[in-house]
């Protein structure tokens, strides 16, 4: 059985697919550029807007100045700590070389009385004394740390809770943009949408139709999967509405076109044989035959089988006889493929 479609014709159509894909994947690269920058158009938010400024500024302050404080009496600490234990350390050594000496001199007199104990003791007291005054200093400086300590904590209590209601304003504002920026790209994806309805509806057969499948694509995909990853928590509900009353706009016009055709059909079939062979496409007659089936009713035949030579559905002539050399041929064919002799009209 001859094919519908000339093997040229067959890469053409091949080449206009390929065509309208290509044609779709730039539109597709714009519309995602456009898309992702549709954020630009709004202003950025920062916290700081949602802050009382100067309070802020403050408080900044004020947490700074109390670090720098800390550190300050953190290194002062250390230092007065070192101190402290260099001279605990020189008491102790005093303390020990006073009490070996004693245990060690033969007294010959009243210890009282001894100038050489009394140096020593005078000497020990006085490293005490030492002892007990870097001890003070080492009081002080964990005492300036501590209200260092305690003045930052302060001050970052009083920031974080002025930041809390800063925070709240700020994701409040944050969802009013994010809606509208939403509402940006639904604006300019559902015209898309509907123009794609149109043209699938009145041009995809036109002469331009891989132009047409290619915007068609690429409105499929912007609104189905390009605007997927900026929509809010909400947002799955407006696809899936959208994907419903596209489902069923699409579903009741192939009803229609259903029994549309089907009244059609029944129509052709009450006409004169002569008549429907005439409005009948050399193209369409030889790709139904290709498929098996009736060119005028569409109904299944069996074509391999020798003996029929009309459609048993609508009565059809299937197969005549060339009036050359008598050869059966398809009576569709516009010449015999025995003898080449042109078919009669």
């Amino acid at each position: 059985m001859l094919k519908a479609l000339r093997l040229s014709e067959k890469w053409f159509r091949r080449g206009l697919w390929l065509v309208s894909l290509v044609f779709a994947s730039f539109l597709i690269g714009l519309g995602g550029t456009v898309v992702g920058d549709l954020p630009k158009v709004e202003t950025p938010l920062q916290l700081d807007d949602f802050l009382d400024k100067e309070a802020a500024k403050a408080l900044r302050g004020q947490v700074e100045a109390a670090q720098q404080a800390e550190q300050e009496a953190q290194s002062a600490l250390e230092q007065a700590q070192l101190q402290h234990h260099k001279a605990r350390g020189e008491v102790q050594t005093t303390r020990e070389s006073l009490q070996h000496w004693l245990a060690t001199r033969s007294v010959t007199q009243q210890a009282a009385h001894d100038p050489e104990v009394l140096i020593r003791t005078q000497a020990l007291d006085l490293l005490k004394q030492t002892e007990r005054q870097a001890q003070r200093a080492v009081e002080a400086q964990q005492q300036a740390a501590l209200d260092a300590r305690q003045a930052a904590a302060a001050a970052r209590q009083q920031l974080h809770t002025l930041e809390t209601e800063g925070y709240t304003q700020l994701n409040a504002q944050r969802r009013k943009v994010e809606l509208r920026v939403f509402l940006y790209r639904l604006a300019l994806t559902l015209p898309l949408l509907a123009l794609a309805g149109w043209l699938f509806v009145r041009k995809r057969q036109s002469t331009y139709w891989p132009f047409v499948w290619g915007f068609i694509f690429f409105a499929l995909f912007a609104f189905f999967v390009e605007l997927v990853p900026y929509m809010p928590s909400y947002g799955g509900y407006v696809r899936y509405v959208v994907g419903i009353a596209i489902t069923v706009l699409v579903g009741r016009c192939a009803i229609v076109a259903l029994n549309r055709y089907l009244e059609q059909q029944k129509l052709a079939e009450a006409q004169p044989e002569a008549q429907r062979r005439e409005e009948l496409s050399y193209d369409v007659a030889l790709t139904r035959l290709a498929k098996g089936i009736c060119p005028g009713c569409e109904r299944a035949v069996d074509l391999k089988d020798g003996q029929i030579d009309f459609c048993p559905h609508c009565g059809i002539g299937l197969f005549d006889h060339c009036g050359q050399c008598s050869t059966r041929k398809s009576a569709f064919a516009r010449f015999c493929h025995a003898c080449g002799t042109a078919a009669r009209p």
